[in-house]
């Protein structure tokens, strides 16, 4: 994995990570619910999700590329053609309030399996990692490094934002309210994902 390629990774996980969506609802809710540290727990949790399906394309695709061949272009344009959809959506999106869930306090365990349930069950999670790593790495010749790299990127992307989440949850203990300036960060977070789909796209 080239430097530019795991630049451009961790900046669109990032984007992805911070738009509102089944983890960020389950983790807002548990931390204003019952505390930063169960919001937290519950971050580890979507990010363990993370986790599994790393390991799941990096030793399943990497097998499947041998007999696929060009199936993964196919995959490639897909997710392509998925980030820019995501993109154009959130910028022509309406600036609506989501209702965070009422949850009952419940231990680090419990929410910690509520975490990593919802990542697991997000059809969108599973479309991310089926169609990025294809077009990220050379699934023939994947290294130590590049999986400790992929790794070392989800945490730093997915597990940061989730647990920022979690932090501003339990400091503000209320929704997050629609501001004038809400669609002005929509907006360059939706051109983000485009250009994640242009990348992808684009690269060879």
């Amino acid at each position: 994995m080239t430097l530019t390629s795991a630049f451009a990774l961790y900046t669109t996980m990032i984007v992805l990570a911070l738009l509102p969506g089944p983890g960020v609802v389950v983790v807002v809710a548990r931390a204003l619910d019952s505390g930063f540290r169960q919001g937290l727990a519950t971050a580890m949790g979507i990010l363990s999700g993370d986790f599994i399906f790393i390991a799941l394309a990096i030793f399943g695709l990497a097998a499947l590329a041998e007999v696929m061949g060009s199936f993964f272009v196919i995959i490639k344009y897909a997710g392509a053609a998925y980030l820019i959809y995501l993109g154009y959506q959130l910028i022509t999106s309406d600036n609506n309030d989501s209702a965070t869930p009422e949850l009952k306090p419940a231990n680090y365990s419990t929410n910690y399996l509520v975490g990593l349930a919802t990542s697991v069950s997000n059809p969108k999670v599973t479309l991310f990692y089926l169609s990025f790593f294809p077009a990220f790495l050379d699934l023939e010749n994947i290294s130590m490094t590049d999986i400790g790299l992929l790794f070392f990127i989800a945490t730093f992307s997915v597990g940061l934002v989730m647990a920022g989440y979690a932090y501003v949850a339990a400091k503000t203990k209320s929704s997050f309210a629609a501001s004038p300036k809400t669609k002005y960060l929509k907006f360059g977070s939706g051109a983000l994902l485009i250009g994640g789909g242009v990348f992808v796209a684009l690269r060879s």
